[in-house]
């Protein structure tokens, strides 16, 4: 029994030496590759966001890209250490490829619609974009996903598949933007007096822009008030502290200039029914 046993080992011990080692290698070159395309991923977004003439947009997808593809390299070197040829293997992966899209059509639409997001970019990161109804800043565009946060900081994940296909609106596209605002004054108040002071509000608030010039218009004659619509233009950034600004502002000048802003109010008749 020792015999056979000490024959076994030595009529065994070749392959055992060589597999081994190819076993050995094989795990060496896949550690090393892991630990590689991490590492050129990480510079690749590096650099990328310290770069003037890259598209921040662009980044992270650039360095998602260079990792999986040193990460294909690197099986394929770990298969070559077993004697598989890579050519049939290739053939074989791009079967298995086809097979796999058919069954996962939706993945491979959320990486289509990934790319002609980049492509076409109808946002970056960091704009403030409303999708289908759902507003927020966007952080980082995926393959599959677009990432986002809301105004209160609640992450919002949406495949890009849904996010190319839904209305887009994305509020820091151009460098100047409109405020729409409206107010109503009472009928037995002046109008003009009431639209001079609106003047006076915008004129002295820097933010405001000259050109195109605030519209200051009477928009109609409510049931309680008239409502004279205010339009300024201001840049992107200033729309919001804006609106609230101006919104205290011209309250407090029609509070000191006697301009009332009326409750909503109904006359009602009454009528005695004869006996």
């Amino acid at each position: 029994m020792d015999t056979f046993n000490g024959d076994f080992f030595e009529t065994m011990r070749p392959y055992i030496v060589e597999h081994g080692l190819s076993l050995l290698g094989a795990i060496l070159i896949l550690i090393v590759g892991w630990m590689v395309a991490g590492w050129i991923a990480r510079r690749v977004r590096k650099y990328g966001e310290a770069s003037s003439k890259v598209d921040s947009t662009l980044v992270p997808v650039m360095a998602q890209t260079v990792r999986i593809l040193i990460i294909i390299i690197t099986l394929l070197a770990v298969l070559g250490q077993f004697g598989i040829e890579i050519t049939s293997v290739i053939a074989l992966l791009g079967a298995a490829a086809l097979a796999v899209g058919l069954a996962l059509q939706g993945t491979l639409a959320n990486i289509a619609a990934g790319v002609m997001l980049l492509v076409l970019r109808p946002f970056r990161i960091g704009d403030v974009v409303d999708i289908g109804g759902t507003l927020g800043v966007v952080d980082e565009i995926k393959l599959f996903t677009t990432e986002m946060h809301t105004f209160d900081n609640i992450g919002i994940s949406m495949p890009n598949s849904k996010v190319w296909g839904d209305k887009i609106e994305n509020y820091n596209r151009y460098p100047i933007r409109r405020v729409d605002m409206e107010f109503g004054i009472s009928y037995s108040d002046d109008m003009d007096k009431a639209i001079q002071l609106i003047r006076e509000v915008l004129e002295k608030d820097e933010r405001v822009l000259k050109e195109p010039e605030p519209l200051i218009a009477v928009a109609g004659l409510g049931d309680s008030s008239v409502n004279i619509r205010v339009r300024p233009w201001t840049e992107s950034s200033n729309v919001w502290p804006l609106r609230y600004d101006i919104t205290k502002k011209i309250k407090e000048s029609f509070d000191q200039n006697d301009v009332t802003i009326p409750f909503p109010q109904r006359d009602v008749h009454l009528y005695k029914e004869r006996e």
